[in-house]
């Protein structure tokens, strides 16, 4: 919103390099440090390329369309707004309150992890985990009661840590490739194992390997969306956001396709030390392997320490998003009035603090209950997936209203290619995806319904917030003639 004595609106106080690596920084972090080992050795190094490459244009497609309409309409509710706006109202209520639910998790989830990658340090062992949990919290909270621009900042620095990072394992990669470091010439040894060259034995003929690795790298790229949440707090929404989708995208795109490639050459995707990198192993991490077989001797605390970093990223992003999404629905009446002010500062301060004290709630009930964790997790498991099936949903039904009434796409400030097949594909790719989460299930007949219950809950969730916003409301599929294509 634009600055000003309203005490209802946000600053914008972003600038273009802050945008850019929020967006970087949502996505690179133990999606691509810890679970890309798990793709390659699920696919191959060929399988997990294809994937992640699969993935990458989908989510391309994504960041233009969520682009098109945050220029045209720069808000911090993002695609919850969008698709009140263009769709149903109760589409955008259920879709932000969905989003901000999985946030608030995740922010849980983080500072507990946190805690316990500490603990690979001895020395910092003189707190309990939980007290490293609750200063954790208290950091990035902190961070969040700051000004747009403090936060932004922090974020640009955290991101930097991790950019640094790969681009520095991409060096030492490049270098044991050649024998340069490590004393032995790899080259493509390792992309000719068994009966797939390039492919790699786990991608031939094995089509629900390669599905998997969908969902392993569909995670991995999850945070691009905050390009939309920031927006509207950007300092030139129309110049900014068309700028940061596309350093973004070939960004990322080149550091995953790299990293696997790196990753798939240097170690054999049949190696068992692929498998199994859980956060607590850093010793597992491709990116440790990888520096250990340089001969770098401290790569495992150089990479407990990003990851560190990575988590409490995380944490610092998903606390400003859930803010800014509870910030939103306030003002869209979507949630109570009152979270839809903010202080002199742009800060949406009741929206942080409800949502701090619910981040500490779902911390508590874990704490107490670690069986609970499996259910809240499975209840935001899929919530991602379907944000982006709003953004594709939301942007379709834009641009078909904005020329039913009578609108020139030429006006449009940025344009999202290739209309209407991106929207659409990754609609079509997204609800694969979203189906696939339990592949044996839906191609094996294997039925488990525990495990359905965990891996689909994200849906009956969603339907539930929907439901009862259409019953309680009575909404119907806004028609085109009638979307609401004013700026404000």
């Amino acid at each position: 919103m634009e600055k000003g004595k309203d005490n209802s609106k946000v600053i914008r106080g972003l600038k273009a390099r802050h945008i850019s690596m929020i967006a970087i920084g949502g996505c690179i972090g133990t999606g691509l440090f810890m679970a890309s080992g798990e793709a390659i050795h699920q696919a191959g190094p060929g399988g997990a390329l294809l994937a992640y490459a699969m993935i990458g244009l989908m989510v391309y497609f994504l960041m233009t369309s969520l682009g098109e309409m945050a220029t045209y309409l720069p808000v911090s509710g993002s695609f919850s707004t969008y698709a009140a706006r263009f769709v149903d109202p109760s589409l955008g209520f259920a879709l932000g309150w969905n989003y901000w639910f999985n946030w608030v998790i995740t922010v849980a989830v983080d500072i507990s992890i946190a805690a316990v990658v500490v603990s690979y340090w001895e020395p910092m062992n003189f707190l309990p985990t939980w007290g490293w949990s609750l200063l954790f919290f208290l950091i990035i909270f902190g961070l969040n009661t700051l000004s747009v621009k403090a936060y932004g900042e922090s974020e640009y620095w955290f991101a930097i840590i991790k950019v640094v990072t790969v681009v520095l394992f991409l060096g030492v990669g490049l270098l044991t490739i050649f024998g340069i470091l490590g004393g032995e010439y790899i080259g493509m040894k390792n992309f000719t194992l068994e009966e797939a060259p390039f492919l790699g034995g786990g991608f031939s003929g094995k089509f629900l390997s390669v599905l998997g690795v969908f969902l392993i790298a569909g995670f991995s790229f999850q945070g691009t969306e905050l390009i939309g949440i920031t927006a509207g707090e950007s300092e030139n929404p129309e110049k900014n956001i068309p700028k940061a989708i596309k350093q973004v995208f070939w960004r990322i795109l080149v550091f995953y396709i790299l990293s696997i490639f790196v990753i798939g050459l240097i170690i054999p995707y049949t190696s068992p030390s692929l498998l199994g990198a859980e956060i607590t192993e850093i010793a597992k991490s491709p990116f440790t392997l990888v520096f250990e077989r340089a001969h770098l001797a401290i790569a495992a605390a150089i990479m407990n320490a990003v990851i560190l970093t990575s988590i409490l990223s995380a944490g610092n992003s998903g606390l400003y998003a859930s803010t800014r999404m509870l910030y939103a629905m306030g003002k869209e009446k979507m949630a109570a009035k009152a979270f839809g002010t903010a202080n002199k500062k742009g800060v949406p301060m009741i929206a942080l603090v409800i949502t701090g004290v619910i981040v500490l709630l779902i911390f508590l009930i874990q704490t107490v209950h670690p069986q609970a964790v499996d259910l809240i997790l499975a209840a935001s498991g899929l919530t991602g997936f379907i944000a982006w099936l709003g953004i594709a949903i939301s942007h379709y039904r834009f641009r078909r209203a904005y020329t039913r009434q009578g609108k020139d796409v030429k006006d449009l400030v940025y344009k999202a290619k290739w209309f209407p097949f991106g929207p659409l594909f990754a609609l079509l790719l997204c609800i694969l995806v979203i189906i696939g989460q339990d592949s044996e299930l839906i191609f094996e007949g294997k039925f488990d319904w525990q495990a359905i219950l965990i891996t689909y809950m994200g849906i009956p969730f969603f339907l539930a917030f929907y439901i009862y916003h259409k019953v309680k409301h009575k909404t119907k599929l806004i028609p085109l003639e009638e979307v609401d294509l004013s700026k404000k």
